[in-house]
């Protein structure tokens, strides 16, 4: 009698997980890039403490409900500090940043937050400083720049001010994120509506006091809003802090350079603009720099030595 043996599906390769991991997560910074168009064209003017609440609280709660799970012992502080880092101070500042400069001036202050993150991962996490990371995140603000920086760019100070901190605020929370993990327990859904709700509330009252509700919210606003909240808010920042747990801090951030280029290329669709030379370049060049920067020289190396050695000959 013949027996047969089903063979074992194999696990999946590392490098196989990594591409996934790293696939998954440039979808939160590509949709994050709607965020300029969407502000500009479908938001009402002048609030943005309720457009940052909107984004906020409101997915929060829902992801709440998905998740069923409250913070417990020291992570009720920790999602506080990250929530206010990463949702409650980020927010407000984007939309600041995003009414009062032109798209491209807000992306490219953004596109510095790799930067900020390396030197950051030094500092905070105790890793070796990665010049090869910090030098394609260079390259990339380099890039982005050339892509939306135009002769009519302009330069608010309070714009530019904005834009900056708000880049150093998400940069702290995410290498604070990166620190603590997630909790016991926790998957990225509820890791996220924590730190959203955590965002929202502290976001709610500064914007009863200051701004209070736009007097109207026409169809476009509300699609807005919602785009913002579910797509922009619960779903990108589930894929975002799923993949800052399996992927290193440094290369995530540099997937952050997605955001202004697909701002600039929703420029293209929606708003007929074209590409000159210089921008195509400064394309090729931000991209080269989020690719590279998922990469390290030890593996390069490593990799290049297992070539040679298949490649010489037996003895």
């Amino acid at each position: 009698m013949t027996t047969t043996t089903t063979p074992t599906p194999s696990a999946p390769s590392p490098t196989h997980s990594r591409v996934g991991a790293t696939v998954l997560t440039a979808l939160a910074p590509a949709v994050w890039g709607s965020t300029y168009l969407v502000t500009t064209e479908f938001l009402p003017a002048g609030h943005p403490l309720f457009a940052a609440l909107m984004r906020a609280l409101p997915a929060g709660l829902i992801g709440l409900l998905i998740a069923r799970r409250l913070p417990a012992g020291s992570w009720w502080w920790k999602a506080v500090v990250l929530g206010t880092l990463n949702i409650g101070i980020f927010f407000p500042l984007l939309f600041v940043a995003a009414a009062r400069l032109p798209g491209g001036v807000a992306a490219t202050l953004g596109a510095a937050q790799p930067i900020l993150v390396t030197v950051l991962a030094v500092i905070v996490l105790g890793e070796r400083l990665s010049v090869w990371r910090l030098g394609w995140g260079f390259v990339g603000v380099a890039g982005v720049g050339l892509v939306v920086l135009g002769p009519g760019a302009g330069f608010d100070p309070v714009g530019i001010a904005a834009g900056i901190l708000g880049a150093a605020s998400m940069g702290t929370g995410v290498i604070l994120a990166k620190k603590w993990g997630l909790p016991p327990g926790i998957g990225p859904v509820g890791f996220a509506s924590w730190q959203l709700s955590a965002g929202g509330l502290v976001l709610l009252l500064p914007t009863l006091l200051i701004e209070g509700v736009p007097a109207q919210v026409d169809a476009p606003g509300i699609a807005g809003y919602l785009w913002l909240g579910g797509v922009g808010g619960l779903l990108a920042y589930t894929l975002w802090f799923r993949g800052l747990g399996r992927l290193p801090v440094t290369a995530t951030a540099l997937l952050g350079l997605l955001s202004p280029l697909v701002a600039a290329g929703l420029g293209i669709v929606f708003a007929g603009e074209s590409l000159n030379l210089a921008q195509i370049a400064g394309f090729v060049l931000a991209l080269a720099a989020l690719a590279c920067g998922q990469l390290s020289p030890t593996a390069l190396n490593r990799a290049r030595t297992s070539n040679r050695t298949e490649k010489e000959p037996a003895v």
